[in-house]
């Protein structure tokens, strides 16, 4: 292929390297230059084209595309027609991506006008989701460099396909300890049904018995009549030994013990087991988040058909340290002398726009304004700190907190919402506080016994990584947040504060029961004032 500027008389049959605007009239980059176009353009001036010469051997960049696309695609995987060079590859129905590393890097090393990028290994894709992209980056490549991909893509034989996943049968067993909630291990359940469904696998067992061994053995052979063809166990305490709970349930039945431990983290503490012909995972405890973990790099694995054996465990470890999640609680969640420091954070730099003019945290109640009533309750819990954030009417605000030992945090973006309010408080606390209290300036009724309630129920050790009072099944304010939600309640934006991470979040989120709705309603309107005083 020969490539450069030549005389626009010259350029007929060639492509066009560039888009070309004149005077109202468009060639396109990548068209192939026309008589018409050549007289368009000449009428207006242009006098040369830079312009993609295709010789004899010369392969055009789509036909390139799509002739190395057959060779590296495998089964459940499907290639797209080629367009501007470039072929994409689309998963044919869910399951695991299989990639051959080494026949990537080969297909890539022939010449640098050849590139293929695909997926991690092992990812997981739903149907039609795109897994790889061949993009040829001349417009011509020689017959001989096409026909050398073609044959190392099918070398590597296939370089890409699927691993489909199965409509497995599962079966579950929960064991249980004083202190566990039933609530923990139902969202548990329905967690695991989330990750189940892309397969369309289903729990046709699922049992709860207390944390001992034979009890565990004894609801494990009561699921043989449903056939499950894996069987996951859910402890109430993680498997730490070879002689704990799980291992020897199964081998009691006479199963065996593959591998305790696995090189992913979260997820070490996961168990390989076998009854028969039926696999057993001992989940570990971060199986209860929906977020990624080592639990589900072996459940997909299983799932898709792949086999499983200690040896692909200890296989995991290149890539195995995961991002962290709540399940584990980070090294200041846990202070080494036992007690935790907790902030209080006040926000009250808002402009009371839904009251009509005044300022709702200067209205009194009971003859005190109502944001001195935040702050003072934050103050009388004992909390290591009191932040309050002010913005709209800062001195009036500040003066009507005068006296009180907090420390004033101005946040000027204030009009952009409660998350920005949320920010400068988090910012401003002391390094090493390791939970934060967030209250809100228009809750008059939230006292000092609520607030201590809340911190004695902080417990990340325990997985109460977030604590929230809730009347009714309704949840409310203030929130507690350990130091491990710190960076995502950072990236929040809008008028809003950290709600929408409760929900992906619920497994380590503790729930304070109140019997009274007064302490947890805010005051957004003046009827709501007028109801707050009585009138």
């Amino acid at each position: 292929m020969r490539f450069g500027a030549v005389p626009l008389d010259d350029a007929v049959g060639a492509v066009a390297a560039h888009a070309v605007r004149a005077a109202g009239f468009l060639l396109k980059k990548g068209a192939t230059v026309t008589a018409r176009d050549v007289a368009e353009l000449g009428a207006r001036g242009v006098r040369e084209l830079v312009v993609a010469s295709l010789e004899a051997d010369d392969v055009p960049e789509d036909e390139a595309a799509r002739r190395i696309a057959s060779a590296l695609t495998g089964a459940g995987l499907a290639a797209e027609a080629p367009f501007t060079g470039r072929v994409n590859v689309y998963a044919e129905r869910a399951g695991l991506l299989l990639v051959n590393a080494g026949g990537v890097d080969a297909l890539n090393l022939i010449d640098e006008d050849v590139t293929l990028a695909t997926l991690a290994q092992h990812a997981p894709v739903a149907a039609g989701a795109m897994v790889a992209t061949i993009k040829i980056i001349p417009f011509a490549l020689p017959e001989t460099v096409v026909a050398k991909a073609e044959t190392a893509a099918r070398a590597a034989a296939p370089v890409i396909r699927l691993a489909p996943f199965a409509p497995l049968k599962v079966g579950v067993v929960s064991t249980l300890l004083p202190g566990l909630s039933p609530k923990v291990v139902d969202k548990t359940i329905a967690t695991l049904e989330r990750r189940l469904a892309p397969a369309g696998a289903r729990i046709v067992g699922e049992l709860r018995v207390e944390h001992d061994a034979q009890a565990l053995a004894g609801a494990l052979a009561r699921l043989s009549p449903a056939a499950p063809e894996l069987v996951i166990v859910f402890g109430a305490s993680a498997v730490t030994d070879r002689r704990d709970v799980a291992p020897m349930a199964i081998e009691a039945l006479g199963g065996t013990v593959e591998r305790l431990g696995m090189p992913v983290d979260p997820g070490n503490l996961l168990l390989l087991g076998r009854l028969g012909d039926v696999t057993v995972i001992g989940a570990p405890g971060c199986a209860r988040s929906p977020k990624e973990n080592g639990f589900d790099w072996v459940l997909n694995r299983l799932l898709a058909g792949l086999p499983m054996t200690g040896r692909e465990m200890a296989g995991m470890g290149v890539g195995g340290l995961l991002m962290e999640i709540a399940a584990r609680p980070q090294p200041r969640e846990t202070p080494s002398e036992g007690k935790a420091r907790i902030a209080g954070i006040v926000l009250a730099a808002g402009r009371s726009r839904r009251m009509g003019g005044p300022n709702k945290l200067l209205e009194t109640v009971d003859g005190r304004p109502m944001a001195r009533h935040a702050a003072e309750a934050a103050v009388a819990a004992g909390l290591s700190e009191v932040v309050v954030v002010v913005g709209h009417q800062r001195e009036q605000v500040m003066a009507a907190l005068d006296g009180l030992p907090v420390r004033f945090v101005a946040n000027p973006d204030f009009a952009d919402g409660l998350s920005t309010s949320l920010r400068a408080g988090l910012a401003a606390l002391a390094p090493g506080t390791d939970a934060a209290l967030v209250a809100l300036g228009d809750m008059p009724r939230v006292g000092p016994d609520l607030i201590r309630r809340l911190v004695a129920a902080f417990d990340p050790a325990a997985g109460a990584h977030a604590v929230l009072p809730v009347h009714d099944g309704a949840r409310g304010n203030p929130v507690l947040w350990g130091r491990r939600f710190f960076p995502e309640l950072m990236a929040v934006t809008g008028d809003v504060g950290g709600r929408a991470l409760i929900g992906p979040n619920a497994d380590w989120v503790r729930e304070v029961e109140i019997a009274d709705a007064a302490p947890v309603t805010d005051v957004d309107t003046p009827e709501a004032l007028r109801a707050l005083r009585g009138g």
